[in-house]
């Protein structure tokens, strides 16, 4: 039986990956619909290749491009933030993989489960903020979530269907990043440039400064909180530098199991895809001899963000979508040489310090934490430019 797939974030880089592991698995598996944000020349590039029934891009004027580019094909072409939804939502996809970044995936994932879609996820944010809504919702539901990002995939294949009460903790490996070892002086000195060479994975930007600065690994155990019901003490961060032990979990009767691989982000995509099945694969498989495996504790001195994130959860209500809606502006302003890189901790505690929590918010709380989150960051970084100035 084929399985149909709607892609949101199909231009960025687990969107790309995605579509090769759709196109090298054949038969079997189609592309239904496609989004993207406003890279018309290659969404139309993608739409020619796997001939999906609907593409959008959020941009309005970017889609009216897509729609000259291929309005020989027969594609329906619709744009804004309603198109994303519609693509979530698609009547003919059987699974979504949410591949977007940031706070716009979380719309896309409400509307998914809303219609009971499977939805393959690689969009950390839409859990970071919105997890318990979506408890409170009914929309948690753990069978329908398939987890994309590789330490959420591991923990998801070593659980192998075991509930959080058997579960002494969850070992959440980190590669340390580009800047492993380095003192918070010699942070100071990074340029995004540094920050952008991740030694073990190729990432998109966002997630990229993410990793060096440890929030992604925060962000991360944010979202294993939720997709694992699991709570903060049961979840444990290990910096492993070599990305072959991608996670462990260590149960009530002292085993461990730990799921290895290349660091290779189409062995996690392919896993939620294919789901329940096994298939082949081809990237390479991990050889095991002659190598080393380390670990180490996170630096929480130098690499404040870890710390940052784990007081958010801890906190609940509208904090972790003011985590994350400030370090979305700090990261972007870091991107573009505004601010330093241990600037980027100190703009997200100065505005987690600055909010009131509504403790039980809906989805409106929200998108309004969200939105003054990034206002405040943004009047920080301001005042920070003004002094240096």
């Amino acid at each position: 039986m084929e399985k149909k797939i709607a892609v949101l974030g199909s231009t960025g880089s687990i969107g790309r990956q995605t579509l090769e592991v759709i196109e090298a698995l054949g038969r079997g598996y189609r592309v239904v619909a496609l989004s993207a944000g406003s890279s018309d020349e290659l969404l139309a590039e993608q739409v020619r290749r796997f001939k999906p029934e609907l593409a959008v891009l959020s941009d309005v004027e970017a889609a009216g491009r897509l729609g000259n580019r291929i309005g020989d094909t027969g594609c329906t072409v619709l744009s804004g933030n309603e198109g994303q939804l519609q693509v979530a939502a698609w009547p003919s996809a059987d699974l979504v993989v949410l591949a977007q970044v940031g706070f716009s995936g979380f719309g896309p994932l409400v509307a998914a489960l809303q219609e009971g879609k499977k939805v393959a996820l690689a969009n950390k944010e839409s859990m970071v903020i919105g997890g318990a809504i979506l408890e409170r919702m009914g929309l948690l539901d753990r069978e329908k979530i398939l987890p994309v990002d590789s330490e959420h995939s591991a923990i998801w294949q070593c659980l192998g269907g075991a509930g959080p009460d058997v579960v002494s903790r969850v070992y959440l490996t980190a590669s340390g990043g580009p800047f492993f070892g380095k003192t918070k002086a010699e942070l100071g000195a990074v340029t995004p440039g540094q920050a952008l060479k991740h030694p073990n994975w190729q990432m998109g930007s966002k997630i990229t400064i993410d990793s060096a600065t440890m929030m992604n690994k925060g962000l991360e155990v944010i979202e294993a909180q939720w997709l694992f019901d699991l709570s903060l003490d049961q979840i444990e961060v290990i910096i492993h530098r070599q990305s072959i032990i991608h996670s462990m979990v260590e149960f009530i009767d002292g085993s461990i199991v730990a799921q290895l691989g290349v660091p290779d982000m189409r062995l996690p995509i392919q896993q939620a895809i294919t789901h329940p099945e096994r298939l082949a694969s081809p990237v390479e498989c991990f050889n095991p001899f002659g190598k080393t495996l380390d670990f180490y504790p996170p630096d929480r001195h130098n690499f404040p963000c870890l710390d940052l994130a784990y007081s958010a959860a801890g906190l609940g209500g509208t904090m972790p979508a003011v985590l994350n809606g400030a370090n979305e502006i700090a990261v972007a302003e870091f991107i573009g040489n505004r601010i330093g890189f241990t600037a980027i901790p100190e703009v997200i505690a100065g505005v987690m310090e600055s909010h009131t929590i509504i403790e039980t918010p809906g989805i409106d709380d929200v998108i309004a934490a969200d939105q003054w989150s990034r206002r405040k960051a943004a009047e920080i970084i301001d005042l920070q430019m003004g002094r240096m100035s």
